[in-house]
């Protein structure tokens, strides 16, 4: 299927994406120009704030009119037993989810008592910006009271990059015309009522729920433990600990209030609320202006009144500072993040916005998730209950190993982390090695629905490659030495117990019973992006160990005893990859997504009703998982991560094939399919695709953006624009570049790190650009040709032409004749 949505082939146009009344296109930012109660989730996850650690929804200040009063802390979770229908051994006990803390947000306004109500309100003027260098969410409106009054409201917010516990607010208020009594109300509440913070679901695939929501909590989550406010400092603060899961969390907020009108202050607090309130008597002209500073931590276990004098040593430091200091330090962090980060594109600037708001949220999803993964939503919304899956290693680090390589490591070294409990779960399920969870917030198993996750074994493989990725990147030995080469062998030793040699057939290496990455096709025998990520994995191992041997013979010999590992290991799992099964079908040509996939009907997709999509909330899993038809990129996924693999031919047919039945119900798909179709020769199909994805959150195209950024999408992104258009490949270290601009596009400009180098890489339709903008000397391969890129000495490499150019889109898979005659129809199921 193409991008648009439903059977329609036409290519969508840029500015067919956003209503450009309302979000005028500034490349720096995203402006809304007037609100629209009809789609609050979805922007209130468009203008969220965070830093990988802490993230605020960009919920209204007053603290109403929201479709989720959002706070989330990375991490932050309650847990729960998962009641299976029907158990089994080795399902998943225990159930994780994001718990929505404390909403320091809020900020309420009354003038002549009437409260400022954005849903109802007379507004003369009404402003919203989520600035990308600046960090901070700006909001400017004109309000005319009921009483005919007009007020000037000016608010920021801004989660800190610097800070990682640190949130600051501001809060003006004029009156232009009239005096005016004035109240403002900051709080920080803990809403306990369930009104809108977390959407019920049942923890299945099936009929009528929606398996990408977080789930309900049926139990008062956060009990409360602690709570104080003093007049005089301006301080308030709350403390909680998690009913099941035993976290802790507490919230502490500074108060100043600047103004020439007289006022008076009032402190409230209990459980669940903690409250300061400003009575100001407001003369015409004389603003008034709150600064709220807010800091959050959390613990496992350690108690909330420790947690709170956390709290005051945040706040304390950022008073000290300054408020100026921070939204300084702020500008400077983001300055650094685009110098090594942008991806320019002239001449297009709604493609330029785009790109940046997406960008800027991986920052915003990573940044400071120091200790922690990188959750499916950031910390932007409750979706997918805040856990971290596969997409971390494959949509989201080859943006942060090339440009931001510490916070990669951060994430990789989380993952090690998780080691032992990956131990413990392979054990479980009767395997050697370590095999990592499928989706995970704590370490265990949290996915209910083993079918479409724990038979998902390819995750082992898909961070051992991101590891492979960043080490060749970084050249980081110290960290592979010490705790990463312990991944890479738990994971191979898991494949090779996995697998079996199949002796009529000259020993080759199969492997049954898992799950690719389309969750359409489930619980297979050799599916193919399995077979050749576990391969690569068994060859990693093998290296990293020999290459240690050579390297450093005593660390050798830790890693033996520290591993109880065996030289015949090394040599069983090079014998494992070589032997590895590679599914191919001589009749048609391609390579099957699994090994009796090609034997399935065809879902006829062009045929298929819109009121049928996505298929998982239309069809019962059993009736999707007879067909031949893809949730997402699965084989031509591993033609990109694995491409030195497949021949240019393979890959065309492959691509050709998989495309057509592929429904792009994920958003993980679109991406790949940009990236090989722009390899491949599909141009005009790479551009369609890659703008689908693009504008995935800003456009709502899911219809699920209320539960939070699709953070991997927007890594992909990257990867769609660095490694699609501007054809960037790591295969086996060497750095390699064979762009496909498209026709429409002048340059294409980005930066990737390559062992402490920053290049910076502008492509355009006749020749690359490349030049060192950090660091010394640096080689990549052009199109073939080796090229030395030295500091102060910019090269242009000609190009001739930009490679294959096919034209139209695949042909579909029904109506299409096999080598033998025949002809593969199609169905719509139902019908």
């Amino acid at each position: 299927m193409t991008p648009t949505e439903g059977p329609s082939h036409e290519a969508p146009q840029v500015h067919d994406f956003l209503d450009r009344t309302r979000y005028p296109v500034d490349e720096w930012a995203l402006v809304e120009s007037h609100i629209d109660n009809d789609d609050l989730g979805t922007t209130e996850t468009l203008f969220s704030v965070g830093n990988g650690y802490l993230g605020l929804r960009g919920n209204v200040d007053e603290g109403r009119d929201s479709y989720s009063h959002g706070t989330f802390v990375n991490g932050f979770h309650e847990t729960w037993p998962i009641q299976h229908a029907e158990e089994a051994f080795g399902f998943a006990r225990v159930g994780q989810t994001i718990v929505n803390a404390p909403d320091a947000k809020v900020i309420r306004l009354y003038v002549d008592d009437e409260p400022l109500l954005l849903a109802i309100a007379d507004l003369m003027h009404y402003e919203r910006r989520l600035d990308f260098r600046s960090g901070q969410m700006t909001r400017k409106i004109l309000w005319r009271t009921p009483g005919g009054k007009r007020v000037q409201v000016e608010s920021s917010r801004m989660v800190s990059f610097t800070q990682r516990h640190l949130a600051i607010m501001t809060f003006t208020v004029t009156m232009l015309d009239d005096h005016a009594p004035v109240a403002i109300s900051s709080q920080i509440l803990n809403r306990q009522d369930g009104e809108d913070e977390y959407h019920v679901r049942a923890k299945s695939m099936g009929e009528g729920v929606d398996p990408r929501k977080a789930g309900q909590m049926r139990h008062r989550v956060l009990m409360p433990q602690t709570n104080f406010g003093n007049v005089a400092d301006g301080r308030v603060g709350l403390g909680f600990q998690c009913a099941e899961s035993g976290m802790t969390i507490a919230v502490a907020a500074d108060h100043r209030l600047e103004t020439a009108n007289r006022f008076s202050t009032r402190v409230q607090t209990d459980d669940d609320l903690a409250k300061m309130t400003y009575r100001i008597d407001a003369e015409p002209g004389q603003s008034i202006t709150l600064t709220k500073l807010v800091s959050y931590h959390t613990s496992r276990g350690v108690p909330s009144r420790e947690l709170l004098d956390r709290c005051r040593r945040t706040l304390d430091r950022a008073q000290e500072e300054g408020v100026d200091k921070q939204h300084q330090d702020q500008r400077t962090w983001l300055d650094e993040f685009w110098a090594r980060s942008d991806v320019e594109i002239p001449g297009q600037p709604e493609v330029q916005q785009a790109t940046r708001w997406n960008l800027f949220q991986i920052a915003q999803a990573s940044a400071r998730a120091e200790g922690t993964g990188i959750p499916a939503k950031g910390v932007t919304g409750s979706g997918y209950d805040g856990h971290y899956f596969w997409d971390t290693e494959v949509y989201v680090l080859p943006f942060l190993t090339y440009t931001t390589p510490r916070a990669a490591r951060n994430a990789l070294r989380f993952r090690y982390t998780l080691l032992d409990a990956a131990r413990a779960r392979a054990k479980q399920l009767a395997q050697q090695g370590a095999l990592f969870p499928w989706r995970t917030i704590n370490g265990e198993e949290a996915s209910a629905y083993y079918a479409a996750g724990t038979a998902q074994y390819h995750i082992d493989a898909d961070i051992s490659y991101a590891l492979s990725q960043y080490l060749a990147a970084t050249g980081d030995t110290d960290f592979l030495t010490r705790e990463a080469i312990d991944i890479l062998v738990e994971t191979a030793r898991m494949w090779v117990d996995l697998g079996f040699w199949r002796s009529e057939e000259d020993g080759t290496f199969h492997i049954h019973g898992v799950t690719g990455p389309d969750e359409y096709t489930t619980v297979v025998n050799d599916n193919l992006f399995t077979n050749v990520m576990a391969r690569f994995n068994l060859r990693r191992a093998a290296r990293a160990v020999r290459e240690l041997e050579e390297r450093d013979g005593p660390q050798y010999a830790q890693v033996l005893k520290r591993l109880q590992l065996d030289r015949s290991e090394i040599t069983e799992w090079e014998r494992a990859a070589d032997d590895m099964a590679i599914p191919y079908d001589e009749h048609l040509g391609v390579h099957p997504q699994d090994q009796h996939f090609l034997e399935r009907e065809v879902w006829d997709l062009a045929n298929t009703p819109l009121d049928k999509r996505p298929l998982l909330l239309n069809y019962h899993p059993l009736v999707i998982y007879r067909f031949q038809v893809l949730k997402q990129a699965d084989v031509v996924l591993a033609l990109f991560l694995q491409g030195d693999h497949f021949s240019p031919e393979e890959k065309r047919a492959d691509f050709e094939y998989y495309d057509p039945i592929t429904t792009g119900d994920s958003t993980l798909s679109a991406v790949v399919q940009s990236i090989i179709a722009a390899e491949v020769g599909y141009h005009d199909l790479a551009l369609r695709y890659f703008l689908a994805a693009l504008f995935v959150d800003l456009a709502d195209r899911h219809h699920n953006t209320s539960d939070g950024v699709h953070v991997a999408s927007t890594g992909g992104v990257w990867s769609a624009l660095v490694s699609g258009f501007g054809g960037f490949r790591d295969h086996g270290g060497v750095f390699t570049l064979d762009p496909r601009l498209p026709e429409a596009w002048d340059s294409l400009t980005y930066r990737v790190t390559l062992l402490g180098t920053r290049v910076r890489v502008s492509v355009h339709h006749d020749r690359v650009e490349l030049g060192v903008e950090e660091g010394k000397e640096t080689e990549l391969v052009v199109r073939g040709q080796r090229i030395a890129v030295l500091p102060g000495d910019p090269v242009v490499v000609p190009l001739d032409g930009q490679g294959p150019r096919l034209e139209g889109e695949p042909e579909p898979v029904p109506g299409r004749r096999r080598s033998d005659g025949t002809i593969i129809a199609a169905i719509v199921p139902g019908t």
